[in-house]
């Protein structure tokens, strides 16, 4: 199932837009003259995010630049296919999906075309862009540790190693092994220990279950509140949205679940990405470039930290969001994420034959 938009006539957000601050006049400047010149600019985009965020953006995108977006979306992989089967014939101009092991797979079958516009580049840091250029990471998140603050001592937490140790038997939950996310952090773990002790660490996850995989991030968080199990592994944001509800229900979970990131020591938190980039046959690059430029913006790293709960990819970027700053500034896997997606085959391996279903 996929949708198809268009942002032209999208109905203001008054709140949530006037938080995002005030438009840009080169964006508006450039946009009376299109329009005076009667051309029609049109970006289209193919995305696997479906946040409120980023509805937000695409519409102050359009009010700043004059540039309409067209929208098609549709889950990570089958996003993929669908532009793969289009071939020549796709209209996408900006590919957007989230995990990094989705876009090194986009960028092996030869679905983007390098960025090049090195401004654009610098705005990122190289651990979060493709090496060549292809694509690059607009907001970040932290895989880490969710664990009960009734019934786990957190100096008994050290890296993502320990979860594998006897002490964790029949205490964990997990989302099932062909998560996306789960995929990554077993890359994550095969680059820094090897397959034999990535193959071993998984088995000892897969040991230590209370219950079968099932469900997603925040059903693990929610049943270490419930006491089903002691310790999962989630992205951040969920158990944000959590902690900034107002709901009673939720404040109730996150205040009985912490989340733990591992220090530099034991090679601090592993990152992944929401990511983009420009179609290799885009009919519409100069937009495109646009449109990828003001995912860097100031204003659009903001509402992702702001309404999502992402990291800003960008660095010294200002928002109301303390949590999400305490995330922000956690150790860090060095790794480039570039190098996540060539060992992500290695970890479906892996997981086929481990005991985690």
């Amino acid at each position: 199932m996929r949708l198809e938009i268009s942002f032209a006539a999208l109905a203001a957000s008054g709140a949530i837009l006037a938080a995002c601050g005030g438009s840009d006049t080169t964006g508006d400047s450039r946009a009376a003259n299109d329009a005076a010149a009667g051309e029609s600019r049109v970006v289209n985009i193919y995305s696997a995010r479906h946040y409120d965020s980023d509805r937000i953006i695409y519409q102050r995108f359009t009010e700043e630049t004059g540039i309409e977006i067209n929208l098609v979306e549709a889950n990570g992989d089958l996003l993929i296919e669908r532009v793969r089967a289009d071939g020549e014939r796709s209209p996408a101009d900006v590919i957007v999906t989230v995990d990094a092991a989705r876009l090194h797979r986009a960028e092996q079958a030869g679905l983007f075309q390098p960025i090049e516009d090195q401004d654009i580049l610098a705005l990122v840091p190289a651990e979060l862009r493709d090496p060549e250029g292809y694509w690059l990471g607009f907001t970040a998140r932290a895989r880490v540790i969710a664990y009960s603050t009734e019934r786990v001592d957190p100096a008994s937490l050290t890296g993502y190693e320990a979860l594998a140790s006897e002490e964790w038997d029949n205490r964990l939950c997990m989302r099932s092994s062909d998560n996306a996310y789960n995929q990554s952090l077993l890359a994550s773990r095969i680059i820094a220990n090897g397959e034999d002790a990535a193959e071993q660490w998984a088995n000892g996850i897969a040991a230590n279950l209370a219950v079968p995989p099932s469900g997603g991030d925040t059903d693990q968080i929610r049943a270490i509140a419930a006491g089903t199990c002691d310790a999962s592994f989630v992205n951040h944001y969920y158990y944000v949205r959590l902690a900034n509800s107002e709901t009673p229900e939720d404040q109730a979970v996150a205040n009985t679940v912490a989340l733990y990131a591992p220090a530099q020591e034991y090679g601090g938190a592993h990152v992944n990405v929401s990511g983009a980039g420009i179609a290799a046959g885009a009919p519409n690059p100069d937009e495109a470039r646009e449109f990828i430029r003001f995912l860097l913006s100031d204003e659009a790293q903001r509402v992702f930290a702001e309404v999502t709960n992402e990291i800003p990819a960008r660095s010294g970027v200002t928002y109301d969001n303390p949590r999400v700053e305490a995330v922000a500034a956690w150790a860090r896997d060095p790794v480039n994420l570039g190098e996540l997606g060539d060992h992500t085959e290695a970890a479906v391996r892996i997981f086929d034959r481990a005991e985690w279903p």
